[in-house]
């Protein structure tokens, strides 16, 4: 998809954005492997600055081990931490994990909650987690905002000096219409991993490069 013009408005460029996503990936998904609620809660409390690709390798024998909050909820740390030190933090994560399932049995059922102040009770989940639950298991339209989301938008022009992710949340629900929501969460996400990176970002290889601030704005020799 070609996109063109140097001087485009505001409006424009976030229907050319939208557009653009649309075409390339027009059903978008999370990279982490689950089968239930239960699985991606655990799945994204272990992502917090891990990757993905580690996450699923460390979850099918986790979830063998604890199929469910009660199984986990009965652990003991040593035991869970044993089965993630592969991953970043895995103390804290093993305590989070833990204390997860414990609220999950004793507050809530063994269910996940929908609301997000809710999902926040739940030790180990922040608020962009709960958004990506929110957004993933309950098709809500809510915006995570993890730093490939917060750099991307601002680098497109999509969010305007905004400082915080949650000032960046707010901005992007004015950005895409709601039911949009949930799939600008995983393009946003998927084109930073891939496309817009922090240190070397492939301008070159990128479709949005006519509606993008920071290519607009970047010298010709330093965009690689």
């Amino acid at each position: 998809m070609q996109i063109s013009g140097k001087n485009i408005g505001r409006e424009e460029k976030i229907r050319a954005v939208i557009a653009y996503f649309q075409e390339t990936m027009p059903e978008p998904e999370t990279e982490l492997t689950y089968e239930s609620p239960y699985e991606l809660i655990v799945a994204v409390i272990l992502s917090a600055q891990c990757t993905d690709k580690r996450v699923n390798l460390i979850t099918p024998a986790f979830f063998r081990k604890f199929p469910g909050p009660v199984q986990l909820a009965a652990a003991r740390l040593e035991e869970v931490f044993e089965m993630i030190k592969s991953c970043s933090y895995p103390n804290n994560k093993a305590k989070h994990l833990v204390g997860m399932a414990r609220v999950l049995v004793d507050e809530f059922d063994n269910q996940i909650p929908k609301d997000i102040d809710s999902l926040q009770k739940l030790p180990g989940v922040g608020r962009k987690s709960a958004n990506v639950i929110a957004a993933v298991i309950h098709k809500m339209p809510v915006m995570p905002v993890d730093t490939h989301v917060f750099r991307v938008s601002a680098r497109i022009g999509l969010t305007r000096g905004a400082k915080t992710p949650l000032q960046a949340e707010n901005q992007l629900y004015e950005v895409f219409p709601g039911d949009l929501i949930p799939h600008a969460h995983h393009w946003l996400i998927q084109h930073g991993r891939y496309v817009c990176q922090a240190r070397k970002p492939k301008c070159t290889a990128c479709g949005l490069q006519e509606v993008c601030s920071y290519h607009q704005n970047k010298a010709p020799e330093s965009i690689t």
